[in-house]
């Protein structure tokens, strides 16, 4: 498995190039990205300016991974608005443009939500309606994902949606589609299961896998912890991976940040994702 650093991780994530030579710096073999909806790499960009990061990158020496998104917060596949969800889906197809620009394979994708307790005054979709209408956007999508060549990924978020590994990987074969699979986030799920039950029930769906750690007594926003700080079973979540034939990037995705010396979690980061893979313990 290669070791990934998604941008969100660093202080000051709007300078590409900054993050771009500070992940080389950290000991990382690759980055993630992610559309935004105006400023750098967003959906006002060119695809001049895209091939740009992808040259930049190539020039520092490191691997673009994927490419994420945060708008789905805002714009749900799964909103009881049609204009929304069309948006979302017009966002997927623009990342999906982007990421074949960048030269990545998936990109990260939030299927939508039930309800977010963490934005005030979210809409609160009935889950059969959301299940419906994430299932008809992801299955359109499908094909476009395709044309691209670059796999959706969906991942496992706080969205009161799709919240078993059985359900997800349900969702998953009902879209029936090489291109779309799971975008597994480890530290997601721990306040209500096991990583590694996950990834053995998912198995070849799992596209891309982000690390974060996660401490169950703390509850709420405030449980997300350092690499190893956390109750994630990482021994075991290697062998699951390991299990299943995962040799991908796993990408450390570090929310929420430092208060003092922001950057300094990106060689943390670095080093406690050497020690989880068995490159050095120190």
């Amino acid at each position: 498995m290669k070791k990934g650093i998604n941008i969100w991780s660093f202080s000051g994530g709007t300078d590409i190039a900054s993050c771009i030579a500070l992940a080389k710096e950290a000991g990382f073999e690759g980055i993630e990205l992610a559309l935004n909806e105006t400023g750098p790499l967003s959906l006002e960009s060119s695809a001049e300016e895209v091939r740009g990061y992808r040259k930049l990158a190539d020039e520092t020496g490191i691997e673009m991974t994927s490419l994420a998104s945060g708008l789905y917060w805002t714009y749900s596949l799964t909103s009881s608005e049609a204009a929304k969800r069309t948006k979302a889906q017009d966002i997927v197809k623009k990342q999906l443009e982007f990421a074949e620009a960048l030269g990545v394979d998936t990109i990260l994708v939030v299927p939508g939500a039930v309800g977010v307790d963490f934005i005030p005054g979210s809409e609160v979709v009935p889950y059969d309606a959301a299940y419906e209408y994430a299932l008809e956007g992801i299955s359109k999508l499908a094909a476009d994902a395709e044309a691209h060549r670059v796999s959706i990924g969906i991942e496992n978020v706080w969205n009161k949606f799709l919240l078993s590994p059985l359900e997800m990987r349900g969702f998953i074969d009902s879209v029936n589609s090489a291109y779309v699979g799971a975008y597994f986030d480890v530290g997601n799920v721990l306040y209500s299961g096991y990583p590694e039950h996950w990834i053995r029930i998912l198995g070849e769906r799992i596209k891309k896998v982000h690390f974060k750690d996660y401490r169950r007594e703390a509850g709420g926003l405030y449980g997300f912890v350092d690499l190893l700080a956390g109750d994630v079973n990482y021994p075991e979540v290697v062998k699951a991976l390991q299990e299943i034939g995962y040799d991908g990037y796993v990408i450390g995705e570090m929310i929420p940040g430092y208060t003092h010396h922001g950057n300094q979690i990106v060689f943390n980061t670095s080093a406690s994702m050497d020690a989880i893979l068995g490159r050095t313990v120190r």
